[in-house]
C-alpha cells in the first residue's frame, strides 16, 4: 500500500485527463469527515475541470437534514457516499437511523453512491427499494472476485438491479479487484459484459478509482482497459459511458 500513502492532487491527475480526452472530472470521497468534503470543494472551486464532488455527512446523526440544507450552496456538491464495505453490521444499509438520514437525499437533489462488496449485494437491493425515487450509483461493480474469477453469487445478486431504473453503475476499480502484478485484459470482459447485461448502456458511467488504481496499474492502462472491453459498444454508447451518462446523472 506504500504507493498509495502519498498526497495525491489536482495537479497530478490533470494531465493524464487531457493524455485521455478527458475535459472534466469528480472528485469522490475518501475520509469519512465533513472536513474531508469541504476540501474536495475547495479543489473544485480552484480547479475548473472539477465539475463535482461526492462527499460525506453522517447520516446517523439527529440534525441530517439541517446538514444537508447547508451543503446544498455548494453547486458543485452532486452527493455523498459512505464507506459502506468497512462497517462491522453486513446489513448497515438498512439500519433505521442510516435510511431516515437517506430519505432526505431527495429533497436536495442529491445522489448517493453505494461503495460495498457482493456480499451486501442483497442488503443494497432492499435498500435501494426503499428509495425508488433516489437516484444511486453503485460504485466498482460492487468489487466482484476478479482475482480469483468467481462470477456465479456475484451475478446472480446483482441481476435483480435490471428492473431498478433509479440505480447506475459506476465502471470501476477492474485492475484493483483483479491480480495486482499478473492481471489480463481477458480477465475482466465477463465482469463488463454482466454489467452491460444488468445496467445497460445509460446507466453505465467510467470511474478511474485514481489513484487507488495505481496499486494494480497506472490511470492509462485502466482507460485502455475499458476500452478494449468495450469495442462492442457503438459510438453513442460509447459517448454515454466516457462522459455523458456521468454529466447527466450527476448533473453537471
Amino acid at each position: 500500500m506504500e504507493v498509495i500513502k502519498n498526497d495525491f492532487m489536482p495537479d497530478d491527475v490533470l494531465p493524464m485527463l487531457l493524455e485521455n480526452n478527458f475535459d472534466a472530472c469528480i472528485a469522490v470521497q475518501a475520509d469519512q469527515s465533513e472536513q474531508e468534503t469541504t476540501f474536495l470543494l475547495k479543489l473544485a472551486e480552484e480547479n475548473d475541470f472539477i465539475k463535482g464532488v461526492v462527499g460525506w455527512v453522517d447520516f446517523r446523526k439527529d440534525n441530517i437534514a439541517e446538514q444537508l440544507s447547508y451543503f446544498s450552496q455548494f453547486k458543485k456538491l452532486k452527493g455523498f457516499r459512505h464507506i459502506v464495505q468497512s462497517e462491522a453490521e453486513i446489513d448497515y444499509l438498512l439500519r433505521d437511523d442510516f435510511c431516515k438520514g437517506i430519505s432526505y437525499l431527495k429533497e436536495f437533489n442529491f445522489t448517493y453512491d453505494i461503495l460495498i462488496y457482493p456480499k451486501h449485494l442483497r442488503y443494497a437491493l432492499a435498500f435501494v427499494k426503499r428509495f425508488p425515487d433516489q437516484t444511486f450509483i453503485l460504485d466498482h461493480l460492487a468489487k466482484p472476485p476478479i482475482k480469483d474469477q468467481f462470477i456465479d453469487d456475484w451475478h446472480k445478486d446483482i441481476l435483480p438491479f435490471k428492473k431498478l431504473e433509479n440505480v447506475s453503475c459506476k465502471m470501476a476499480g477492474l485492475v484493483t479487484e483483479a491480480d495486482w502484478k499478473y492481471w489480463d485484459v481477458m480477465d475482466f470482459q465477463k465482469y463488463v459484459d454482466i454489467v452491460f447485461d444488468v445496467f445497460g448502456a445509460d446507466r453505465i458511467m467510467f470511474g478511474s478509482d485514481w489513484p487507488v488504481c495505481t496499486l494494480a496499474g497506472s490511470f492509462n492502462q485502466v482507460v485502455d482497459v475499458l476500452e478494449q472491453c468495450t469495442s462492442f459498444l457503438n459510438a453513442e454508447n460509447k459517448n454515454k459511458l466516457w462522459g455523458e451518462n456521468c454529466k447527466r446523472i450527476y448533473k453537471l
